[in-house]
């Protein structure tokens, strides 16, 4: 795999998207619609998650390794996102920054708890980061989509996601159920990756230049990639060469059930 971005960078890209989150959530006129990507929650429920998930996870980083994620301090569960619009947006904020405060202190390779053991990222502050990235970024799309204002991902962010995706979300090494495949996926940006799907799990690893055909290959923007794993956008959005039928059991399997 090639190398991912150093944590300094990942942890700006962090602040870049939290803020866009931010300014775009201050530009909604009515926080209570519901999100069209995501319609069990309105506006301010979304805000809600962002803000109490950074700071779970402040406290996720800060506890350390564990075999289990830190119980919550507060008896009362996730504190509530104040409904003033200037008070939201510190609280915001603050979420973001004890976040990071948690993630600076900790440094890239320090263990902590995290729910993707089986996969290929590490278990440390660093994965943790970098998937961190990806769930604010979503997140800020799915604001701008309710406000019909849909923005692309920046590219740093799309490219760094379908590799942070392929190697968190999709890879495990609980045996695969059905047929054998590989899939190859390639950006548009220059990436391109290789799903191997066998009894020994799901791996990612870059496509070599002579790698055989895959049974199946993807093509598209690293947006468009990144928005179809996080099911915001259907597959016919990319150009398809083979059977689609690995990428869709991929997409309905959980090793964990």
């Amino acid at each position: 795999m090639q190398n991912i971005l150093e944590f300094p960078e990942v942890l700006r890209l962090i602040e870049d998207r939290s803020a866009a989150f931010r300014a775009a959530i201050a530009s909604v006129p009515d926080l209570d619609v519901q999100v069209p990507s995501c319609p069990d929650w309105t506006l301010r429920e979304l805000a809600q998650h962002l803000g109490d998930g950074r700071r779970r996870q402040a406290a996720i980083v800060a506890a350390g390794p564990g075999a289990e994620p830190p119980a919550r301090t507060d008896p009362k569960g996730a504190p509530t996102a104040p409904r003033d619009r200037e008070a939201l947006d510190a609280w915001l904020a603050e979420s973001t920054g004890l976040m990071l405060d948690a993630m600076r202190e900790a440094g890239p390779d320090r263990g902590c708890w995290t729910w993707w053991g089986r996969s290929q990222a590490p278990e440390t502050s660093g994965a943790v980061a970098r998937h961190q990235i990806q769930e604010i970024a979503v997140h800020t799309y799915d604001v701008q989509l309710t406000l019909g204002a849909a923005q692309p991902l920046p590219a740093e962010v799309a490219v760094e996601g379908v590799d942070e995706f392929l190697t968190t979300v999709s890879a495990t090494t609980v045996p695969w159920p059905f047929k054998p495949a590989t899939i190859d996926l390639h950006a548009t940006e220059g990436r391109s990756w290789r799903l191997t799907l066998d009894a020994d799990g799901v791996r990612c690893a870059d496509l070599a230049a002579d790698a055989e055909p895959a049974d199946l290959a993807m093509r598209g923007a690293a947006n468009d990639l990144v928005l179809y794993f996080y099911a915001r956008i259907p597959l016919d959005v990319l150009e398809i060469t083979g059977d689609t039928t690995p990428m869709e059991q991929l997409a309905d399997w959980d090793p964990n059930a």
